[in-house]
């Protein structure tokens, strides 16, 4: 049983220490907070044991926390830092314990060794010691991307991120009544994506907009091979962790998406997969549209959990994926 601690119980780190208490191969060593919340509650009720974020523990009362961050570093195996924007600053920590660590996506990529999506670079985990998995939405350009790229080939690749304001359960950025053109491009998606899939050439561009359920993908792509419409369906539907969806079934919004998540039954209404909308798959004179949605809160999820089984060289790609996906209820 590999002991994970989990650096961080917010919007991505109490999902990821969920996924953890489900695998039959690990244990949750803890999780950390800064501060008592109704989150040190919630902690408690699910049976997580509970480390302060910080050498000190003055803010919490006797018999809230188990230790320090120190304490759940030696107590674990491996750690996933999910604190926000804290990262540089823990791998002092991490590297004086001579730990290995996953780092998420709101990190800059020169912290860790290795950028991470399961489907597409595996492999290239094995072994190392700090590896960060991408963020949402770099994952689920990852995964389409490398669909098309390996069945077809890429010449290139062009892709505008129409992205929430904030995280539904975030009140400090909103209400935003605008649309918000981030005019800096590329965006940092794309030479995200590259550190991945770096032989690929892609170019993005972001807006935000006043919604806190999904982010929204458009997405053109010139292949190098010729394909037709049903082909690229096809290798959609042999890709795992994409899920195509139809207006003409009802799914004419990503409300109508995160509604069916819900009724799926999974914790919180989380969908680990991307959507991609059937009906809006087009080949024309060598270049394919389609559009995706992500939520935001969940499908780097089982990319943590496969990250773990990579770095410590548990099972191969094909094997972890599965594994992971049976345990979260994803169907393929």
């Amino acid at each position: 049983m590999v002991r994970v601690g989990v650096n961080g119980f917010g919007t991505i780190g109490k999902r990821v220490a969920d996924a953890v208490s489900l695998q039959d191969d690990m244990q949750l060593a803890g999780v950390t907070m800064t501060k008592p919340s109704f989150k040190l509650d919630l902690a408690r009720k699910l049976g997580y044991r509970v480390f302060s974020a910080t050498a000190d523990t003055k803010n919490f009362q006797s018999g809230d926390i188990a230790g320090t961050i120190e304490d759940l570093i030696r107590e674990s195996d491996i750690i996933i830092d999910c604190s926000p924007e804290m990262g540089e600053e823990n791998k002092k920590l991490y590297e004086k314990h001579a730990k290995k660590v996953i780092f998420e996506g709101g990190e800059e990529p020169q912290i860790a060794q290795a950028s991470f999506c399961a489907q597409a670079n595996y492999d290239e985990a094995r072994g190392k010691q700090f590896v960060r998995v991408v963020s949402c939405s770099t994952t689920a350009l990852v995964r389409s991307l490398h669909a098309i790229d390996k069945a077809f080939g890429i010449e290139n690749a062009y892709a505008v991120l129409v992205r929430r304001t904030t995280d539904p359960g975030d009140s400090k950025k909103g209400p935003v009544n605008a649309i918000v053109p981030e005019t800096e491009m590329p965006s940092h998606q794309g030479p995200d994506v590259k550190t991945v899939l770096p032989h690929l050439p892609i170019f993005t561009a972001v807006v935000k907009t006043s919604t806190t359920l999904m982010h929204l993908h458009v997405i053109s792509v010139k292949l190098k091979q010729e394909a037709s419409r049903e082909d690229v369906i096809k290798a959609f539907e042999n890709t795992p962790r994409i899920l195509l969806v139809d207006s003409k079934k009802g799914f004419s919004s990503t409300a109508e998406i995160m509604e069916y998540a819900r009724d799926l039954g999974r914790k919180r209404g989380d969908l680990y997969e991307i959507a991609i909308w059937k009906d809006s798959i087009n080949v024309k004179h060598g270049i394919l549209y389609f559009m995706q949605a992500v939520h935001q809160e969940s499908d780097v999820v089982p990319e943590n959990i496969d990250c773990i089984r990579a770095m410590l060289g548990l099972m191969g790609k094909e094997a972890s994926i599965e594994k992971t996906n049976r345990s979260l209820s994803i169907t393929k």
